[in-house]
């Protein structure tokens, strides 16, 4: 039993259409699902990946509109990381970034900036075996287009100490000084821990979780492993486009495993993902409410509100 590799990772926005504007925008990312969190309806919920939303290539948003800036600390993910085709591409992601306002340094092999909530990201070449999860975008060529998660950084207490249940359970391979990588069914994905100076503070600009991908017939296995080595994980749960379980790593970092299936394809159609509100099927009887509260959101792919 291997999971299959990064599935998604859920930060928190105070300004839903700021998000949508630079993620859609400027990375030309496509906003996949526009729906609201099921633990509490009155937020929005925003995805975006390639074409099609396929796990590996996802970042989601929870919007509290106006939410204070947070700060990534001890048991929280800093950094995400981005696959482009080439090492080529980042020159053209220096000069996009640049145009858009947005402050982009070369650091090694990766091209580092923030996004407007402050959280940081680095572009890379993607692993050569990684496949290429690409969105369209009018004026991102396909050869320099982002194409899927290729890792994240957290920090971590005694950062550079193997953390057993990464290697022992979850099948990660432990390079030292706090690397790991996962050789996933579907995706190769770096894992780094690195020394925690602070102590964080949920809120905008900060990520709430990382998920990673199982097989839909393994699911409840993966939770049964978990629970048998000690650790506190949640029931199986329905969101509708996959089953997740929640657990707490020793180190702190909030994990999800979701499944495939059944995709964002399943209450709408896979031409226009994205455009129009979804409302989860456990509060279906508050859409008119709210479609009334939420504030309409620009789709760029749309060219309307959703």
């Amino acid at each position: 039993m291997r999971l299959a590799g990064p599935h998604h990772i859920t930060m928190i926005t105070g300004d839903a259409q700021r998000t949508v504007d630079f993620y859609a925008g400027t990375l030309g990312m496509r906003l996949v699902k526009t729906t609201v969190n099921f633990d509490d309806p009155g937020a929005y919920h925003l995805y975006f990946g390639d074409e099609a939303g396929t796990p590996g290539s996802i970042l989601t948003w929870f919007e509290y509109a106006g939410a204070a800036p947070g700060r990534a600390g001890a048991g929280m993910v800093h950094t995400i990381q981005l696959g482009v085709p080439s090492a080529e591409a980042l020159g053209f992601w220096e000069e996009r970034l640049a145009g858009a306002g947005v402050a982009a340094t070369r650091d090694g092999d990766a091209l580092v900036f923030e996004d407007p909530e402050g959280l940081a990201f680095e572009l890379l070449a993607a692993d050569a075996a990684n496949p290429r999860l690409r969105a369209r975008h009018p004026d991102i060529p396909e050869d320099v287009a982002i194409c899927g998660i290729e890792g994240a950084r957290a920090y971590s207490a005694f950062h550079a100490l193997e953390e057993r249940l990464y290697t022992g359970l979850l099948g990660f391979e432990h390079q030292g000084g706090g690397r790991y990588v996962l050789e996933g069914t579907g995706r190769r994905a770096r894992w780094t821990l690195d020394r925690a100076t602070a102590n964080g503070r949920p809120g905008a600009g900060t990520v709430h979780h990382i998920a990673w991908c199982s097989a839909d017939e393994d699911h409840l296995s993966w939770r049964d492993r978990v629970q048998a080595a000690g650790g506190y994980v949640t029931p199986q749960i329905d969101r509708d486009y996959f089953l997740s379980i929640y657990f707490r790593e020793p180190r702190g970092v909030l994990f999800e495993i979701a499944t495939v299936s059944p995709g964002f394809a399943v209450d709408e159609d896979p031409g226009r993902l994205g455009e129009s509100l979804r409302v989860p099927a456990m509060h279906a009887h508050l859409r008119d409410e709210l479609e009334r509260t939420l504030a309409p959101i620009r789709n760029p792919r749309a060219g309307e509100p959703a």
